[in-house]
């Protein structure tokens, strides 16, 4: 099997990808029963990297998990993982599983947490020489699993329903897909948030989705351009009529959405929001509030956590 090149932390050491595995009784992969986030860095900086740090912490106390690190150790294994991968554009993951029950239990208190990180290249959804033609989505009835059963904000592997959502969207020509509560309203697609734009407002979905990190950039984007977004239900027929839709992800940033189903979004091309949305994005990885150099981090001191 071929593994992409980069470095795993697991057990407290640091591995290549091909050797970073978890035993098939982990309650991660038997029941999906963990979370993660990721982080990316772009030319050598870590983007956001307190807001995934606080997000992921905050996700393992919600599902009662022990990640066994403080904030500033997850900042040095994941720098460690990145400054061996040799990536100075990187995927960096960050999970903690359930873990396995010395005796196999089926109580998920007695099971020991495990904790893994992780950096392997770049990935995308859309990459930047596809930009200008953009995303094309379908809109599934596949409904996303109800936020009272599996908290979406939460950032956890439950994919089922998206994946059989894409299914769906590859059934009908369509490369990728959003799915829809089952009232009436879109909500998220596989990896990211939405946003739609019509006569200079701006909606983004509230519920029933992951409040994505990059999502919240584009919000803040968005006000230092003078334009609120504004957090609700967002209906499907008000996202097919939009002059614009956009996509956010740690895979890809600010994503255009072109084409949803059948039709164009507005005139079939990026819109000038998004535009703008896009490049303010990309120099923002600049911003020294944002961003935090991998070499720096990895040489921290280590202070007793």
């Amino acid at each position: 099997m071929q593994y992409p090149p980069g470095t795993a932390f697991m057990d407290g050491e640091f591995v290549p990808m091909a050797e970073a595995k978890i035993s098939v009784l982990d309650w991660g992969f038997l029941r999906s029963d963990a979370t993660y986030d990721v982080v990316h860095v772009w030319k050598g900086r870590f983007f956001r990297l307190d807001k995934h740090i606080e997000r992921f912490m905050r996700s393992a106390s919600r599902i009662r998990l022990d990640i066994g690190h403080g904030p500033d150790q997850l900042q040095r294994i994941l720098a460690e993982c990145v400054r061996r991968s040799g990536h100075e554009d990187a995927y960096v993951e960050m999970i903690v599983t359930r873990g396995v029950s010395p005796t196999f239990s089926r109580d998920p208190r007695d099971a020991i947490n495990r904790f893994i990180a992780f950096a392997i290249p770049f990935g995308w959804i859309l990459r930047p020489e596809q930009r200008e033609d953009g995303l094309h989505i379908a809109i599934s009835k596949v409904q996303r699993i109800a936020p009272e059963a599996v908290d979406p904000t939460v950032k956890n592997y439950h994919w089922l329903d998206l994946v059989m959502g894409l299914y769906d969207a590859y059934d009908r020509g369509a490369p990728n897909v959003v799915l829809s509560d089952g009232a009436g309203h879109v909500v998220e697609g596989p990896g990211f948030n939405l946003f739609a734009v019509r006569a200079g407002r701006v909606v983004t979905p509230v519920t029933g989705v992951l409040h994505g990190i990059t999502r919240l950039t584009a919000i803040e984007l968005l006000r230092e351009l003078g334009v609120e977004a504004e957090q609700r239900p967002l209906g499907e027929g008000e996202l097919r009529g939009a002059d614009e839709v956009f996509a956010t992800s740690t895979a890809g940033g600010v994503i255009p959405v072109t084409r949803i189903d059948d039709q164009p979004v507005g005139d079939g091309a990026m819109g000038a929001l998004t535009r703008q949305l896009v490049e303010r994005y990309w120099q923002a990885h600049t911003r020294p509030e944002w961003t935090t150099e991998v070499d720096d981090i990895a040489a921290m001191p280590q202070a007793a956590e």
